[in-house]
This record gives C-alpha cells, structure tokens and sequence, in this order.
C-alpha cells in the first residue's frame, strides 16, 4: 500500500483522536490510552492507514514533550526548584544508576556483550516523561508526595540523556555512521574539555538569554498588541531554544524547561502559558498516537511470549528499584505505590539512545528492533497499570497508611475541617481563626502546607478524596466541613463521601459556576456558595456608590440582588438538561428581577418621602 499524501495523514491522525480519546475517557481510561489505541487501530497492524511513515510524525511530534517540560518550566520558580534538588539528584540519581546496573547486568547474564549490555541498562533506565506527566495532570496528582517525587526523576532522566550520549560512542565499534537526523557530529568531534566547554556555555547562554534577552523581546512584542505576534514569538522562543541544545548535542526538553524556570516570575508567564498550551497539547496526542502505531506487531507474533515477558520483566525490575527508593526517602504506601507504578515503563529517549547506538554499532541491529517493541508496548501499558493503581492498589493501600499516622491528630481535634486552603479556603480559615475558631486544614500544596504550619494552623497534607485522610482529620468529631478546593470535580467527590459516611456533618461548599451548583445540588447540598456571586456584588455596589446613590440603597439592593440570585439557582436546576427550557426560564428571571427591583426602588422613594414628611413635622 503507497504511503498516503500528507494532508490525508494528517487527516488520519486527528480522526483516530476524535475518535478514540472521548471513548476512552467515557471509559474511564484516560486520554493517553486513547491515544495510544487510536494509534495502534491506524498503525500496520490493523488498518494500516498511515503507511510506513511513521517514525516521521514521531520525531516531529516529540517536540511536544518540549513544550511540555517549557510549560512545567514556567510553574516552578527558581527557589521551588532549589528545594527540589535533593530528590532531582538522591532519588533521580539512585533510580538510573541501579536500574542501569540491574539491567546490564541481567543483560549480561543472557549472554548479551558487556558493552552492549551497559548501552542497554542507560537505555531502559529511562521513563517516559510525556505520558508520565500528562497522565499525572489528567488525574490532579501533580500536587501529591508521589507525582513531586515522579516528576524530580524524569527531570534528573532527562538531564542523564546528556552523558549518556556522550558515552554511548565509547560502548560501539567506532565503524557505524554517526548520522542523527541533527547536528552532532561537529560537537562530537571537539576536544573533552572543550565539548564540555560548549555544553556549558549553551545552558549558561539560554538561562542568561530568558533573563536579558527573552523579557525585552517579549515586552516590545507586548507593546505592539498583535495576539498572533506574541504567539509568534512564543513558538519562536521554545523552537529556538530546541535547535541550540540539538546542536550541541543536549537534550531540547532539558533547555526549554530551564527556560521556563528562568521566565517563571516573568509578568508574561501566563501569556506564554495560554499561547503554547494548544500547539503543546496537539503535538503530544499525536506523538502518543505515533507510539501506538509504531509497535511492530508482526515481529511481536513471531515470539509473543518472550516479548511479553521480557515488558512485564523490565518493568517488574524498574518498579521494584523505585519502591525501594521511595521506601527509602520515606514515601508513604500508598505514594510510593504511585511513584513506582508510575515511572516502571520505558521513556521515549529510549529510541533516540537506541538510534544512536545503532549508528556507532553499540548494540545489535536485531536486538534494538526487538528493544523499541519492548519499549513501546511498556508505554502503551503505563495507562493501563495507572488504571490498576487508581482503582485497586490506592483504595486498599491508601487506608493503611492512616494506621501509622493516627496518633498524629488526636490531641487538637477541632470542630470545622477545611478541605483547601487556596485563595477560597485560605479567607475563611483567617476569619474563623480571628474569631477565636479552630479549623483543621487538608490541603495538597506542599508550600502551602508549609507556610500553614508556620502560621499556627493544623495541616494535612495529602489528597483530600481519601477517606481515610478525612478521618484522620477528625470528621467523626467534627461539626462542619468546608469544601474549597480549586477543581470542582474533586469538591463534588469530597461532598458524596462525606454525605455518605459523615450525615451528622453540615457541609459548605465553594461553587465555580450554575452548573457547579446544579451537580452540588443534585446531593442535597443546601449550603453552596459562587466563589465570584459576593466579589461581583460587592463590586456592583461600590459602582453604584461612585454614580452617586446613597449607601443604603445599594446594600438594600445588594441584597434583594443576592437572595433573588440563590432562589434562581435552585429554580434553573430543574431546567438544566433543555437547553430551549433554560433559555427561556434564564430570561424569566433576569425579568423578574429587574420588576423586584423597580418595584423596591419604588418603595424606597416612598420611604424618602414619608422619612422626610416626619422630619418637616413640628414636635408636637
């Protein structure tokens, strides 16, 4: 079958995503196993619809593991980054050096050259950052003790491609071609001291760059107020700063991400953010897909037992090191569980080390087509052992960690429990506390919980959709518990649990939006509050003051406004599914509050008068 033109393929691709990404989500699978399911149905071994092409769109679409680690760059300030190094360098350090001694050495044992045996063990010691993180995002646990400690290892991986690819030429023959697809060639022939001296030289060069030269660039192209120009220029900066690491022979992820960090306190953070997050969520679908369709199933059938073995035996032995390392850092069970579920596959650097080796002759052709099959079905399984972990290991593990952490919380129960402390959480528990009112405060931000801590207050930290967090916390004594985190699909799983094992708790919870409220109310909620109805009251209120009307008037409108707000909410919730019913029932009410509010100022202007009719009257 010829190769089908570019536009067609392109057209493949995106139809396999819109396809399979909103089934395996109704699934409960994830995107990224949606991806890599769509990939495998348009691959070789199925339909066969992007021809043999496809390392092609796997090059190119790794470039979204660049914009990526760009993104994770720009939420970490320099200083959170410092407090980081030590599980970036202990933990990150400890898993590649025993998983590549581990492997190597088990490599050798079958009878595999030494040489080729440590090009292996440098090889699959490494993760996969992009379905890592992604997947971490998908499911809110970027934030927890196991996601920081996944995240530390895969930037230390990522940081180890560099040596690796500088050693990778001292394991070969020294007779194959170094040809990468980049430039490294020129680097690789220079001089130890002065290779180093260039490598050096470009990290020095970007992080100076993001600080003396990205920020002026950005600020002029501000000034000019082209939307299109600043996303230009945003593209411009991560593509940019890829070609210089190539060139040098770094890792382009590495370089972007240190860029990221240096424009982490930038006031054009949030910009870059919204600019780059669409070309970085398209790229990195389609390199999941293009994982999917690279998996050789043919060669895979002509001994399916032994590769299988050999990924459920790869992975085995790298989940095994990092729950040794968790263990040793003091992970919690349940965390520790994450963390070497997480991290056991195999990463997509695998196949840039494995083309290497194979053009310096490091390891045998045949294996390394045998190894990026072993590779890329340990990625395409990462998603389905996180399912495993999300719906077996955590629930059952999860609960024993409150055993060892019971005698934590006994002494200072207290009667209200806040789950969040962000910019909603963090009001209401400085308003209790000056009242003289205890609260115990759940929260998944480890700065947070730090600062917490500092200010007096009793914190947990952890995820607060366990149950038994929750009860570690002290719901069985407690009288009340706010709901005030961020993601409002997490604070509607909180409020079905508590309804279900604490019904003696009231419980008040933050709302984003109607349809936030609708979903609360739909369990019975009876206290939930719009995190921006007050704010956008109170702001009404202080423009019509400045217009001039008096202040009694406009609180008393305030809060005919509020009350008519919280009865329609309740009344719209019936009406929520038809769309034509909303509408119309939307409508009735904004009418029927602009009649209650003529009819109120009518009232009041009543007032006035009679007010001022007794003011004119003589004493009697």
């Amino acid at each position: 079958m010829d190769a089908p033109s570019f536009l067609v393929q392109v057209l493949i691709y995106l139809a396999a995503a819109v396809l399979m990404v909103p089934i395996a989500r109704k699934l409960g699978l994830g995107s990224v196993l949606g991806y890599l399911i769509g990939g495998i149905l348009i691959g070789p071994a199925l339909l066969n619809l992007v021809g043999q092409k496809t390392e092609d769109v796997l090059h190119f679409s790794e470039f979204g593991v660049v914009m990526m680690l760009f993104l994770i760059g720009l939420e970490l300030e320099p200083s959170r980054l410092w407090r980081l190094r030590i599980p970036i360098l202990g933990m990150g350090g400890l898993q590649v050096l025993i998983t590549l001694a581990v492997v190597a050495g088990a490599a050798y044992g079958f009878g595999v050259a030494i040489k080729s045996a440590i090009a292996l063990g440098m090889a699959l010691a490494l993760s996969s950052t992009a379905i890592v993180l992604q997947t971490l995002q998908e499911k809110g646990l970027m934030g927890s003790a196991g996601g920081q400690s996944s995240f530390s290892v895969l930037l230390f991986q990522d940081i180890a491609v560099i040596p690796m690819l500088a050693l990778l030429p001292l394991l070969g023959s020294g007779d194959g071609d170094l040809d990468l697809g980049h430039e490294l060639h020129w680097i690789a022939e220079l001089p130890g001291w002065l290779h180093m001296l260039v490598v050096f030289g470009a990290i020095g060069g970007v992080i100076a760059s993001g600080q003396y030269l990205i920020r002026p660039l950005l600020r002029m192209v501000a000034k000019s107020q082209v939307r299109e120009l600043f996303t230009t220029s945003a593209l411009m900066i991560v593509v940019g700063i890829a070609v210089i690491m190539e060139t040098v022979g770094l890792s382009p992820a590495l370089g972007t991400f240190l860029a990221g960090v240096v424009l982490a306190n930038s006031e054009y953070r949030h910009e870059l953010e919204s600019d780059i997050e669409p070309f970085k969520g398209i790229l990195l679908g389609l390199f999941f897909i293009s994982i999917g369709s690279t998996i050789d199933f043919p060669m895979i059938m002509e001994d399916p037992l032994g590769i299988i073995l050999l990924v459920l035996g790869l992975m085995t032995i790298k989940g095994l090191i990092l729950f040794g390392i968790g263990k040793y850092f003091k992970l919690s069970l349940d965390q520790n569980f994450l963390f070497s579920f997480g991290l056991a596959q195999m990463g997509e650097f695998a196949f840039v080390l494995f083309s290497f080796a194979g053009s310096v002759e490091a390891i045998p052709a045949a294996l390394i087509s045998k190894m990026i099959a072993v590779v890329a079905l340990s990625m395409a399984l990462t998603p389905v052992v996180m399912l495993i972990y999300e719906r077996l290991i955590q629930p059952r593990f999860g609960t024993l960690e409150s055993e060892d952490r019971e005698n934590d919380h006994v002494d200072e129960l207290h009667p209200v429990v806040i789950v969040g402390f962000g910019r909603v959480g963090n009001t209401i528990g400085r308003f209790l506390r000056a009242h003289r009112i205890q609260a115990t405060v759940l929260d998944n931000d480890s700065d947070r919980v730090e600062l917490l801590r500092k200010m007096g207050f009793k914190v947990y930290y952890g995820d607060a959709s366990r149950l038994d967090l929750l009860r570690l916390a002290g719901l069985d004594k407690a009288q009340l518990i706010i709901v005030a985190l961020d993601d409002e699909d997490v604070n509607l799983e909180i409020v079905k649990m508590v309804k279900k094992h604490y019904p003696h708790l009231h419980i008040l919870s933050r709302a984003k939006d109607y349809n936030d409220s609708f979903n609360l109310m739909d369990e019975g909620l009876l206290h939930i509050y719009r995190e921006t109805l007050d704010t956008s009251i109170r702001m009404g209120v202080d423009a019509m003051r400045l217009l001039g009307h008096r202040a009694y008037s406009t609180e008393r409108a305030a809060l005919k406004f509020r009350k008519h707000e919280e009865k329609a909410a309740k009344e719209l919730a019936a009406y929520r599914h038809d769309k034509g019913a909303y509408i119309t029932a939307v409508r009735e009410r904004i009418e029927d509050l602009e009649m209650l509010i003529a009819e109120d100022r009518k009232d009041l202007i009543l007032e006035d008068r009679a007010w001022d009719q007794k003011l004119d009257r003589p004493d009697d």
